[in-house]
C-alpha cells in the first residue's frame, strides 16, 4: 500500500510569467493530468501540496480524488513542500511517493511500475529511477522513514542523495524517459505539447 504527495507549490519562475500547472495539455491543465495518472494509480491518499496561485491549483483538480496541503513556507525551497505533505498524510501505508506536479508525462502504469519495484526491494528501502544515468523522480521511500522526511533530517529529493544514502538508495533503472522529463520552461512546455500530440496546447 502506498500514499502519494505530489508537490504543486512552486513560482514557476522559469516559465516567463505563466503558471506552468496551469498550461493546457491534451484539453485539460498539465497539474490535473498529472495528478489524474497519480490518482488513477490507486494510492492510498493522495496530498497535493499548493502554494503559489493555490486557489487556481485546487480549482484545476476540482472533482478529483484528493486532499489539499497548503505550505505556508513554499518560498524557502521544495523541502518545504515534502515534509508539509509527508506530515499531512493520514491512513496508514507501506510507501510514500513524492510526485512533481509538472511530469506530464508519466502515466498511471509508470506509477504502479515504480511501486511494484518497490515492493520486491529490502525493506526500509528508497527508490529512485533513473534513465540513461540521468536521475528522475517520483522517489518512493519506506514509510518508516516519514518522521526524518517531515523533521528535515532526510530528503529524498536532494541530490546528493544516492552519494550519502547510497546504503538506502536503490535505482530503478526505466526504460523510458518519462521519469525524468519535466515542464520548467517555454521550450520544455513546447516539447510537452509536441510529445502529447495536437489536441494538447
Amino acid at each position: 500500500m502506498f500514499s502519494a504527495v505530489v508537490l504543486a507549490a512552486g513560482f514557476s519562475s522559469r516559465m516567463e510569467g505563466r503558471h506552468k500547472l496551469l498550461l493546457p495539455l491534451g484539453g485539460e491543465p498539465a497539474v490535473r493530468r498529472v495528478v489524474r495518472a497519480i490518482v488513477a494509480a490507486q494510492p492510498q491518499e493522495v496530498v497535493v501540496v499548493t502554494g503559489f496561485n493555490a486557489p487556481a491549483v485546487c480549482e484545476a483538480l476540482d472533482g478529483l480524488d484528493v486532499r489539499f496541503q497548503n505550505n505556508a513556507h513554499y518560498c524557502e525551497g521544495q523541502m518545504t513542500s515534502v515534509a508539509t505533505g509527508v506530515g499531512a498524510l493520514q491512513k496508514p501505508c507501506d510507501a510514500v511517493m513524492i510526485c512533481l506536479a509538472d511530469q506530464v508525462l508519466i502515466e498511471t502504469a509508470d506509477y504502479r511500475d515504480l511501486v511494484k519495484a518497490f515492493a520486491l526491494l529490502p525493506y526500509g528501502s528508497i527508490l529512485v529511477p533513473m534513465f540513461r544515468g540521468t536521475r528522475g523522480n517520483p522517489v518512493i521511500f519506506a514509510a518508516s522513514y516519514a518522521a526524518e522526511i517531515v523533521s528535515g533530517a532526510l530528503n529524498p529529493g536532494c541530490r546528493k542523495l544516492i552519494a550519502e544514502h547510497g546504503d538506502k538508495v536503490s535505482i530503478h533503472e526505466a526504460s523510458d524517459d518519462r521519469f525524468c522529463a519535466d515542464m520548467d520552461t517555454p521550450a520544455d512546455y513546447a516539447r510537452m505539447v509536441a510529445r502529447i500530440g495536437p489536441e494538447a496546447g
